[in-house]
């Protein structure tokens, strides 16, 4: 059969019903076998595709498997990069396509730039940001390649991989034959032994707390850890992009760490006895400039599959389990029964103070995404962009036990939040909303012809701050406010976005007061911008200063407070 029609087929059985890409002269046969089968799959066409890059990952995040992206040759495939890392950096799997020019026209073997027209080496590009990456070299290999990459993009430590299909593989007749597949081998480590060891720590320790990954944002991983939370109460503290892991009202559920985190929760791990990580690679955002100032007080388990995120240590003594979270889940149901009465006692102490303290970081725009969270139902996800909405959405979105909240974590992209949030809605089926700054939008801004296009039930709220804050506030603290490109009188600006939603022939909402917000942007499933009118002067609080310990952040809270906090 022809190539580009197997390539569909293989997808259609393997539960993929949406693609995403851009056409191009070297995927035309792909695009046409899909329209072939159009009846079983989706091709949406993208506007950039980097967005289209984006959104394959949003749907696979949501679906629960491999999202697909296709784009033609050179910078069509240059333009899937940010997308590929951003899936790489945060285990997302998800295939890539690119379109290569035919095989006689490749400089490949040749001491030149390039031979064929928009002809581009992506393989050589993305190695280093890929599980794998290869170009297709004869027809035949194609079902072989095919059932290989979706099993590694899946296996062990989930990520992107890349097929670059030149176009005369791509239209070339193949002989199909029983494929032989290659698993990846399960992760086996030394390390596997120290598990007795982490049911003895357990056991022994008086204040112990979790902190939850994103190896625990699947449903699988992040029922059973429910469970275990349920089971025995220990205090819960995540990394930003799982702040959703557990409902926000749930009496175990401390908020995220960090240097945007909340305060409840570095106090929590400043003063734990043993911190248990499953799934958390434990960067600078989360420890701190000075590691080794982690946890002072606490013996630390880290619980990981991918081996080398456990070659980068806080502490010589630290014990590292090499296993799936969800084997070790399973194990610690099984085996672990403990009593955390007293270390109860202090967080609960702990937890008022905060409480009472948290007027120093009370601000308009953690109000809003707290009041618009309100409005927002049970079973929606939700997706944020990168900068002061991101935090003020991990900070203050009240999520529910159903609600899922996708961010660019490791990557950090600006303009990840709209067609992450088109992608999320394809696979869900369900109305999506995705907050976004007035810089982010403007990212991928494009794709809100997709969602006009498809009347697809996305709303887009846009914090307009007029200035790129995050960086304003950088330079405020550290340039003695001397303002360059991030602000309307230096460099940046941003369009009437009333307009912009009128041009796309979108609905339009606005708030100026964070009391005013309302349900008349949730009242029927059409898309909408929403644009959130903020102060100029926006502020991410509590923010911690570069080496400080993490529980000490600014605004400083009364020093003899603090001392006795960590004297308890």
């Amino acid at each position: 059969m022809k190539a580009s029609d197997y390539i569909v087929e293989y997808f259609i059985k393997k539960g993929v019903t949406d693609v995403f890409g851009y056409p191009g002269g070297m995927v035309t046969h792909l695009i046409e076998s899909m329209r072939k089968y159009q009846d079983r799959i989706t091709a949406h066409n993208c506007y950039n595709e980097q967005g289209a890059a984006f959104e394959a990952c949003g749907y696979a995040q949501v679906k629960g498997i491999p999202g697909v992206a296709y784009a033609t040759s050179g910078p069509g495939a240059t333009n899937l990069i940010t997308g590929i890392c951003n899936a790489w950096f945060d285990s997302i799997p998800v295939i890539f396509l690119t379109g290569q020019v035919n095989r006689n026209e490749s400089c490949i073997g040749m001491n030149i730039r390039q031979r064929g027209f928009q002809e581009a080496d992506i393989v050589s590009m993305v190695q280093n940001v890929t599980k794998m990456a290869v170009r297709v070299a004869e027809p035949n290999e194609l079902p072989e390649l095919l059932e290989h990459v979706w099993d590694v993009s899946v296996s062990g430590r989930k990520g992107p991989v890349l097929l670059d299909i030149p176009m005369d593989v791509l239209r070339a007749d193949i002989f199909i034959s029983k494929v032989e597949l290659h698993k990846e081998a399960k992760t086996e480590n030394r390390r596997l032994r120290n598990f007795d060891k982490l049911i003895k720590l357990v056991t022994e320790a008086r204040r112990p707390c979790i902190i939850a990954g994103a190896a625990l944002k699947n449903e699988k991983s992040r029922k059973l850890f429910l469970k275990l939370v349920n089971l025995i109460h220990v205090p819960v503290v995540t990394s930003m992009v799982s702040m959703d892991l557990l409902p926000h009202n749930h009496e175990c559920n401390f908020g995220f760490i960090g240097a945007y985190g909340k305060r409840t929760a570095n106090f929590i791990v400043a003063k734990a006895d043993l911190v248990i990580t499953l799934g958390s690679r434990l960067d600078i955002r989360q420890v701190g400039a000075i590691r080794e100032n982690f946890a002072p007080e606490a013996r630390l388990v880290r619980v990981d599959i991918d081996d080398a995120e456990l070659g980068y240590s806080i502490r010589d003594d630290e014990v590292d389990v090499c296993a799936n979270v969800d084997d070790v889940l399973e194990a610690l149901i099984e085996k672990v029964s403990c009593n955390f009465s007293e270390w109860r006692g202090w967080l609960n102490i702990c937890h008022k103070i905060a409480e009472s303290l948290s007027g120093i970081d009370d601000q308009d725009t953690n109000r809003f995404v707290t009041n618009i969270s309100r409005y927002i139902p049970d079973n929606v996800v939700i997706t944020t962009d990168v900068g002061q909405n991101q935090v003020w959405v991990a900070q203050s979105f009240q999520n529910t036990e159903h609600q899922r909240i996708l961010f660019s974590g490791g990557m950090g992209a600006m303009g990840y939040s709209l067609p992450a949030a088109i992608g999320a809605c394809i696979a869900s089926k369900r109305l999506v909303v995705s907050f976004n700054g007035d810089g982010g939008i403007q990212m991928n801004i494009q794709e809100l012809q997709f969602v006009v296009r498809e009347h697809l039930p996305v709303k887009i709220i846009i914090f307009n701050n007029h200035a790129l804050g995050m960086i304003r506030h950088f330079q405020e603290m550290y340039f003695d406010s001397n303002y360059a490109l991030t602000t309307e009188n230096s460099g940046y600006t941003m369009p009437n976005f009333e307009k912009i939603a009128g041009a796309y022939g979108l609905e339009y909402y606005s708030f100026e007061n964070p009391e005013a917000v309302n349900d008349s942007f949730m009242k029927n499933d059409d898309p909408a911008i929403v644009e959130v009118k903020i102060n100029h002067y926006t502020y991410v609080k509590p923010k911690l200063r570069f080496r400080q310990p993490n529980q000490d952040q600014e605004p400083l809270i009364d020093r003899n407070l603090y001392s006795y906090l960590m004297s308890l």
